[in-house]
C-alpha cells in the first residue's frame, strides 16, 4: 500500500512522480499563463539593454522537421531561458520560410500539378491529388496557372507549418508565438520589397544581361552561394585548331561547345605557347578564326596546357570572357538545348550546314555525339576520348550539371566585383562575435573567394515578386533602363497581376503599355532580413529600435555563406552597421556513419517518435550535450541518460520536500530566505552548499560564455554527488536521528539545494524542472531569477572538500561491502579509514552522519595513508529472515 500524496507550498507532490505526461500538462499552462511572452511595454520603458533580441531561423516549412532542428533549435532556446532568467526581456520570434523552391517541389510532389504562366486562372480548381502524387513523372504533372499554383503553395505550407508548430511546442521551446511571420506573407513581401527598392534607389541593386549559372531541370537562375560541387563521369577529347603553323591541340570535356570558342588562352610564363601569343587561328569544323591569347589563371600543366574558352562551358570561361573582354558567342539556351538557329558568327562558315542539321536545337549530350563524330570524321579528333570524372557545378538541390547561360537577372552588390566594399563586408563580419570564434574564418574566405555580385532573381513562382514594371515602347519591348516602381505605402505589390500607377490593366503587354517583371526574388533575399521582419522595421519604428540590432544570429555553419553573409550585406547597406552582435553556429547531426542527417540523403531521423519514447527532457539533455560549433552523433543512448537524470529530479526532490520540515521550525514552502539559510549549521550541509556555490559560478560562466555544455555538465556532476553522497549521508540526519537542530540544519540545506539546482537545470530541462518547482513555489521556474552567491550564501566559510572527503569514505565502505558480497544493509563492526591527515579531520567533521549512512555501529580508527583508503572493515550480514 503506497502513501497518498502530500502536499508542500504551492502544488500536490504526486505519490509516484513521472515525466510521463508533463509535456502536455506544462505547455498548456504555459501557453495560458504567457510565460513566455515578450513585455513590449516592459522592455521599451527599460531601455535596449534590457532586452535579449534572438534573429531567430525560421524553418523551410516543406515536409518535416528532423533531429538537427531539434539539435540546433534547443541549443538556442536554453540561451533564451538563461538570459529570462537573468531578467532580461527576450524577444524570441518564430517564423516560416515557406516561399521558394522547396515548397514549390514540395507542392508538385503532393498535388501532382505545375506552374504554367500562359494558363488563365481557374477559379475553381481542385487539384487531381492530394499526397499521392510523389510517384508521378514531373512530365505528366497538371498544368495550372501561375495563380492556381500559389493558391496551392499557401494552403499545404499553413498544414505544415501547423504540425511544425505542434512539434516546437511539444519540444518546449519557449519562443513567443505571438511574434511569428511568414516569408509570404504581406508584411514580409513588403518588406522584402520596401528593402529591395531602397537598394535600387541607391544603386545597390541593378540589372544586367550577363553570363549566369542556370538550372535547366528547375529553369531558374542559381547564385553563387547556392552551387555545390560533384564528381560528374566524362571524357577528354584531344581536339586540333588550325594554325599558321600546324594543328594546336586542346583537351577539353565540352566538345559540343566548339561553336561558341571565342579564343585560346594559355599561361604567360607557358614558353610552348608564346610564339602564338597575338596570332589567330581557326576552330576544327567551323573555321571560326579567334585569338590566341594569355592569362594567368591558364594551367599549364593541365591537359595540353591550351585551353578553349567558350562562352559558356564554366566560371573560367566567365572569368576570361570578363577580363580579356572577348565576344560573346552563347549558344546553349535555357532549356538545356543548344539554339534552334544558326549563330551570326557561323553565317558562311564551312560548318554551317552541320550546325543546322546535326546541332541546332539537341540536348548537349546530343550534340556532343554529333560533333565528336564529325571530329573523328575529319581527323581533327587526335585519338579517342579518355574517360574521367571531373567536378561539374550542381544547383544544390539539383541533379543535373548547370549551364551557363546569359540572360537578363537582378543582382544586388556584394562585394564579388568591389574590392573596397569586399573589404568593408569582411569588416563588418569582425564586428560580429563568432560562437566558436574560429568559424569567422569561414564567413572571411568565403566573402574573399567571391567571384561575382549576388544574384536574386529567380525564375520561379511562389516567392517575393521584383516590385518593377517595364514601359514597353512603340514597338512592344520593354525599355528596361525606365524602370517603374511603386511608392512604399503601395507595398506589397505584384507586378504580374497589378498595374502600376498611371496604367490600367488593358495596357499590359500592348505597345505603349506597361510589362510587369516576371521574376521574383531569390528566397535568401527576403530571409536577409528576418531581423527587419520580426522587428517590424517597416511599420514599428519604436519597437524595431528596441530589438536592433539583435543580439544573436543562431543557425548551422552550412549556411554562414548565404544566410548569415546576406544579412550582413543588407544590414551595412540599410543601417551601416552588423545585424546582430553575436552568431551562434551549430554542428551537424551525423548517422551512425558519420555522415550528415539531410532529407536529401535519406538518413534523417524525425523527432516526433523519439520523443514520445524517451521525453522531451531526455531528448533536449543529448541536444544540450552538443557544443556551438561541434558535430554531434545521433545518440538513444544518451537520451536514456537525460531521462534517468529527469527522473532522479523529481525523486530527489519529493525525497527533500516530503520530510516533515514544519515539526522542526522550516519554513513551509516559499523561496530561499534568510530563515532558511539561518537553520544551515552543520559542516556537512554548509559544505555542500559551498560546493554549490562554485557550480553556480561556473555554470553562469559557461552560459555567459556561450557554452551551455559547460553549464549543464557542471550541474549534472554536482547532483550526481548530491544523490549519491549527500543524500545518503544526511537522511538519518533529516529524518530527526540526530535531534531537532540537525534535522532542520539538514532539511534546510536540502531545500536550498534543491530550489538553485532546478534552476540550474531549467534552461535545458524544462519540463521536470517546472514540475518539481511548482511543488513548492508560486509561479514559474522559468520567471525564477537565475542563481547567484547570494542563493548559497550558507554555505560561506564551508569547506567545499569536506564532502568530497565524506563521500569517498562512504564509497569506500560500499565497496568493502560489495567485495564481502553482503548488502548494503550489513552492519560495519570495525573500520580503519586511512588517508592524508588533512582527508581524515574532514571525515571525523562528518563521522556521525558517515556512521548512519554506512551503518557502522562499531569502532572507526583512522589511520596515515597516501591516498583515502578504507581497510579492516568487519562486517556483520543482515540475517534472512525465517520462513
Amino acid at each position: 500500500m503506497t502513501d497518498a500524496p502530500t502536499t508542500s507550498g504551492a502544488a500536490t507532490i504526486p505519490d509516484k512522480p513521472s515525466i510521463e505526461g508533463l509535456e502536455d500538462k506544462w505547455a498548456q499552462v504555459w501557453r495560458e499563463q504567457g510565460t513566455y511572452t515578450f513585455d513590449r511595454a516592459k522592455a521599451l520603458s527599460r531601455g535596449r539593454e534590457s532586452v535579449f533580441s534572438i534573429d531567430t531561423p525560421p524553418p523551410t516549412a516543406s515536409g518535416s522537421l528532423h533531429m538537427g532542428h531539434v539539435f540546433s533549435y534547443t541549443h538556442t532556446d536554453c540561451m533564451a531561458r538563461y538570459k529570462r532568467m537573468q531578467g532580461l526581456e527576450v524577444f524570441y520570434p518564430i517564423g516560416w520560410d515557406d516561399n521558394g523552391l522547396p515548397t514549390e517541389k514540395r507542392v508538385q510532389n503532393y498535388y501532382g500539378v505545375r506552374g504554367d504562366a500562359s494558363l488563365p486562372y481557374d477559379e475553381g480548381f481542385a487539384p487531381p491529388h492530394r499526397g499521392d502524387a510523389k510517384s508521378l513523372k514531373a512530365a505528366d504533372a497538371l498544368p495550372i496557372s501561375r495563380q492556381n499554383f500559389i493558391e496551392l503553395c499557401d494552403e499545404l505550407t499553413v498544414e505544415d507549418e501547423k504540425a511544425f508548430e505542434s512539434l516546437f511546442r511539444r519540444m518546449g521551446f519557449s519562443l513567443d508565438w505571438d511574434i511569428s511571420y511568414r516569408t509570404i506573407d504581406d508584411h514580409s513581401r513588403a518588406t522584402a520589397q520596401q528593402a529591395f527598392l531602397r537598394n535600387l534607389a541607391r544603386g545597390e541593386a541593378y540589372q544586367s544581361e550577363a553570363p549566369g549559372l542556370w538550372d535547366v531541370t528547375f529553369q531558374t537562375a542559381v547564385a553563387q552561394a547556392e552551387l555545390e560541387a560533384r564528381d560528374y563521369p566524362g571524357a577528354y577529347h584531344r581536339v586540333a585548331f588550325h594554325g599558321a603553323d600546324g594543328p594546336i591541340h586542346i583537351e577539353t570535356t565540352r566538345p559540343e561547345l566548339i561553336p561558341s570558342a571565342v579564343a585560346l588562352i594559355a599561361h604567360p610564363d607557358d614558353e610552348r605557347y608564346a610564339a602564338l601569343f597575338g596570332t589567330t587561328v581557326r576552330s576544327p569544323l567551323f573555321g571560326v578564326e579567334i585569338p590566341v591569347v594569355a592569362h594567368h589563371a591558364a594551367e599549364p600543366e593541365k591537359g595540353a596546357g591550351i585551353a578553349m574558352c567558350c562562352t559558356f562551358g564554366d566560371l573560367t570561361d566567365v572569368l576570361w570572357w570578363r577580363e580579356l573582354q572577348l565576344p560573346t558567342r552563347s549558344v546553349i539556351t535555357r532549356s538545356g538545348r543548344i539554339q534552334a538557329e544558326t549563330p551570326e558568327w557561323l553565317a558562311g562558315s564551312p560548318g554551317e550546314q552541320l550546325f543546322a542539321e546535326q546541332v541546332a536545337g539537341k540536348t548537349t549530350f546530343g550534340a556532343r555525339e554529333a560533333i565528336v563524330a564529325a571530329l573523328r570524321e575529319s581527323g581533327d579528333l587526335d585519338g579517342e576520348p579518355k574517360a574521367t570524372q571531373r567536378k561539374a557545378n550542381f544547383y544544390e538541390r539539383g541533379e543535373k550539371p548547370l549551364e551557363i547561360v546569359t540572360s537578363r537577372q537582378w543582382y544586388i552588390r556584394n562585394g564579388g566585383r568591389d574590392a573596397d566594399l569586399n573589404a568593408e563586408m569582411i569588416e563588418r563580419g569582425r564586428q560580429v562575435d563568432f560562437h566558436p570564434a574560429f568559424m569567422r574564418a569561414r564567413y572571411e574566405n568565403w566573402v574573399s573567394g567571391l567571384n561575382g555580385d549576388w544574384l536574386v532573381s529567380r525564375q520561379r513562382f511562389f516567392g517575393v515578386p521584383i516590385p518593377v514594371w517595364y514601359p514597353l515602347d512603340e514597338h512592344g519591348d520593354p525599355v528596361y533602363d525606365k524602370q517603374l516602381v511603386p511608392t512604399e505605402d503601395q507595398l506589397p505589390v505584384d507586378p504580374a497581376a497589378q498595374a502600376p500607377e498611371g496604367y490600367d490593366e488593358s495596357q499590359r503587354g500592348q505597345a505603349g503599355g506597361f510589362v510587369g517583371d516576371p521574376d521574383i526574388m531569390d528566397t535568401w533575399a527576403t530571409s536577409s532580413l528576418t531581423p527587419q521582419i520580426a522587428g517590424r522595421w517597416r511599420d514599428d519604428p519604436e519597437l524595431f529600435a528596441g530589438v536592433f540590432p539583435m543580439d544573436v544570429r543562431p543557425q548551422g555553419h552550412d549556411i554562414i555563406r548565404t544566410w548569415l553573409f546576406s544579412t550582413v550585406v543588407r544590414s551595412h547597406f540599410e543601417f551601416g552597421s552588423v545585424p546582430w552582435r553575436n552568431a551562434a553556429l551549430s554542428g551537424w547531426i551525423l548517422d551512425p556513419d558519420r555522415k550528415k542527417m539531410s532529407k536529401s540523403k535519406g538518413n534523417v531521423v524525425t523527432p516526433e517518435d523519439v520523443v514520445k519514447e524517451h521525453s522531451t527532457d531526455a531528448v533536449r539533455y543529448w541536444a544540450a550535450s552538443g557544443r556551438l560549433g561541434a558535430d554531434a552523433a545521433y545518440d538513444t543512448g544518451q537520451m536514456k541518460v537525460g531521462r534517468r537524470l529527469a527522473i532522479k529530479i523529481l525523486n530527489a526532490t519529493k525525497f527533500a520536500l516530503t520530510l516533515g520540515e514544519a515539526e522542526v521550525g522550516i519554513p513551509h514552502g516559499g523561496d530561499v530566505d534568510g530563515e532558511l539559510a539561518a537553520a544551515v549549521t552543520n559542516p556537512l550541509d554548509r559544505s555542500v552548499l559551498a560546493q554549490l556555490g562554485d557550480v553556480v559560478a561556473k555554470a553562469t560562466a559557461g552560459f555567459e560564455g556561450w557554452d551551455h555544455t559547460r553549464a549543464l555538465e557542471v550541474s549534472e556532476t554536482y547532483f550526481w554527488t548530491f544523490c549519491d553522497d549527500y543524500l545518503e549521508l544526511v537522511k538519518d540526519r533529516a529524518y530527526g536521528g540526530q535531534g531537532v537542530a540537525e534535522a532542520a540544519s539538514a532539511r534546510a540545506a536540502l531545500r536550498i539545494a534543491l530550489d538553485v539546482m532546478l534552476r540550474l537545470f531549467a534552461p535545458m530541462l524544462p519540463y521536470v524542472t517546472e514540475e518539481a518547482w511548482s511543488w513548492w513555489h508560486e509561479g514559474s521556474v522559468h520567471r525564477a531569477p537565475w542563481p547567484t552567491a547570494t542563493d548559497t550564501a550558507a554555505g560561506d566559510g564551508g569547506d567545499p572538500a569536506l564532502l568530497t572527503a565524506v563521500g569517498e569514505a562512504l564509497a569506500g565502505v560500499r565497496k568493502a561491502k560489495s567485495e564481502a558480497k553482503v548488502g548494503m544493509r550489513a552492519e560495519v563492526a570495525s573500520i580503519v579509514l586511512a588517508g592524508p591527515d588533512e582527508w581524515t579531520q574532514r571525515v571525523r567533521r562528518a563521522e556521525t552522519d558517515l556512521r548512519a549512512a554506512g551503518r557502522i555501529t562499531g569502532t572507526v580508527d583512522y589511520a596515515e595513508a597516501e591516498t583515502p583508503d578504507v581497510r579492516d572493515a568487519e562486517l556483520i550480514p543482515v540475517e534472512k529472515p525465517k520462513a
